[in-house]
């Protein structure tokens, strides 16, 4: 192998280490220790000493006295990734019209994968607690955002999200290939997205996609709230509207 061969891989491999050192942080981990994060990511105590190190200069990762968590850095990054498509920033008036019509809580994703992530979230004061998180992902498959992109994508991508396996996320996530392209046909039909109780018991969601001149979706608009007390169908024109005004930015 030449020598310039040797550097690239070499620092393709030192870049994989340093994504999965961040990755090894997940939903409320505050601090995590060297063994913690060995564990985690299967690399030597060593590695990651070393690793933690260079990370922690560039203020990625912040000490914790003998423990290490995210830096602010990686905010003000996220923040900037975001901030570039434009999306957050145009969506939230219309985020924040549909969370003080509804009182419930309003999402904006898009997908990355098989799996949607959360852009930004508003969440209403009468709204259960739901497993969805700004930067957090779900399966597609099993949301509304989701099932509301995927109606508006390439084949390629709904092939590629079902041969993922669509997982079982609640006991009413749909995990057959036939009933999912059953129900994105109808979604394409309708430019409606419906999620009764897929991703967690005792909730429902409606949601729309947010499209670009080619017509495919870009991102998409939920509101989601308490199966017993959300109309999804009343509601929908309010979340078609939304989308449709966010579909004219992009």
């Amino acid at each position: 192998m030449r020598t310039g061969e040797r550097n690239t891989a070499g620092d393709a491999s030192t870049a994989a280490r340093f994504a999965a050192l961040l990755a090894a942080f997940g939903p409320g981990d505050t601090a995590l220790g060297v063994s913690e994060l060995a564990r985690r990511t299967g690399l030597p105590k060593t590695s990651v000493h070393r690793l933690s190190q260079h990370l922690t200069e560039h203020g990625l990762l912040e000490r914790d006295g003998t423990a290490l968590r995210l830096g602010l850095r990686l905010f003000e990054i996220g923040q900037l990734a975001v901030r570039q498509r434009g999306l957050v920033d145009t969506a939230r008036p219309l985020l924040a019209d549909l969370r003080e019509a509804t009182h419930n809580t309003v999402h904006l994703a898009v997908l990355e994968g098989t799996e949607v992530v959360y852009l930004d979230i508003l969440r209403g004061p009468d709204a259960p607690r739901l497993p969805s998180r700004i930067g957090g992902r779900f399966p597609a498959h099993a949301t509304g955002v989701g099932k509301a992109i995927l109606a508006f994508s390439p084949d390629d991508v709904v092939e590629k999200v079902i041969a993922g396996g669509l997982p079982r996320v609640s006991r009413r996530t749909i995990t057959s290939p036939v009933l999912l392209r059953r129900q994105l046909a109808k979604v394409a039909a309708e430019a409606t997205a419906y999620e009764r109780e897929e991703s967690s018991i005792g909730t429902v969601c409606v949601a729309s996609p947010v499209v670009d001149a080619t017509g495919y979706a870009v991102a998409a608009i939920s509101v989601a709230g308490w199966v017993n007390r959300l109309r999804t169908e009343r509601l929908a024109p309010a979340v078609r509207t939304a989308a449709l005004a966010l579909s004219r930015t992009v």
